[in-house]
């Protein structure tokens, strides 16, 4: 399977499982009256929104540069984690307003279903499954909208989780106020999560820098080069799976443009094949010891 529909596949397998989880969590909200479940149908909710602009995205930024978009289509994949972000962050701050209502005015859910147990041990094996393989397409094609998703599913395992357990635990000793306290802790695990999607993403929809990390196998590129004399105004972004690299590269004057253009090739090949899916433009120059460069 190509990467571009193994990326399609995964974000259409994501909103699958997330429309079959919604039901299952509404209709068991619904009949048990807890407040945790509902708020785990939220969340799933916003989850199944998320998978829905991931697979708008991958379609989007798998396409072409064109008149319109001449640096390609990348950034639709960022847009997506960005709003994915926010849904996480309002799913949280209604979660918190409905735990915190039912806990002034109290009321009551039905300790003797079994069946919201069973719906969130349901819910935290299929998403395990699916975050998992969306993890994996993730990485394997740099998709910052899928690795979102991936996020995303996963604080759904998670509070899923919580759920779960205190589930057994009302069952268990009939405090049905752990109900709203574990909707709450939810809520925080789930805003955390979104907070930090929309500064990734934020980042690379406002041209952030590269992290340190990549910026330093460039640099360790270019001083390990010995054909060239050094390097200045280095430029690193992110756009989608794209990251797009300029610098300009002195060389000795002497050398014919042949030869500074095999050594660019050089270059690139080898930043290419470290960071993968890189767009490098190189402007190459004459030293002269009066430049200040790095070297």
């Amino acid at each position: 399977m190509k990467i571009e529909q193994e990326k399609k596949f995964a974000a259409g397998l994501s909103i699958t499982s997330n429309s079959i989880i919604i039901l299952l969590k509404i209709i068991a909200g619904i009949i048990s009256g807890s407040i945790s479940i509902i708020s785990e149908a939220i969340h799933s909710i916003s989850d199944f929104l998320a998978s829905v602009l991931t697979f708008f995205a991958v379609s989007r930024s798998s396409e072409p540069a064109d008149k319109d978009h001449p640096f390609g289509h990348g950034k639709y994949e960022d847009m997506s984690g960005f709003i994915e972000g926010g849904l996480i962050i309002f799913a949280g701050f209604y979660i918190i307003y409905e735990a915190l209502s039912k806990l002034v005015s109290g009321y009551s859910i039905n300790t003797e279903s079994m069946l919201g147990i069973y719906v969130m041990a349901f819910a935290v094996i299929a998403n395990f499954i699916v975050s998992s393989y969306l993890f994996y397409v993730a990485k394997k094609s740099d998709s910052v909208s899928l690795y979102a998703d991936a996020q995303h599913l996963r604080t759904d395992i998670f509070s899923s989780l919580g759920v779960l357990i205190g589930l057994v635990l009302i069952k268990i000793t009939g405090i049905v106020a752990l109900d709203s306290i574990i909707a709450l802790i939810v809520a925080v695990v789930i805003m955390k999560t979104g907070f930090s999607i929309s500064k990734d993403t934020l980042n690379n929809l406002l041209d952030g820098t590269l992290p340190e990390e990549d910026i330093s196998k460039i640099e360790k590129i270019l001083k390990n080069n010995c054909s060239i004399k050094g390097y200045k105004d280095l430029k690193a972004r992110k756009a989608g799976q794209c990251k797009d690299i300029e610098l300009t590269i002195f060389f000795e004057p002497d050398l014919t443009i042949s030869e500074c253009h095999k050594t660019c090739d050089e270059i690139e090949n080898e930043m290419k094949n470290i960071l993968h899916n890189a767009d490098i433009t190189i402007h190459a120059e004459p030293f002269y010891k009066t430049e200040k460069i790095n070297t």
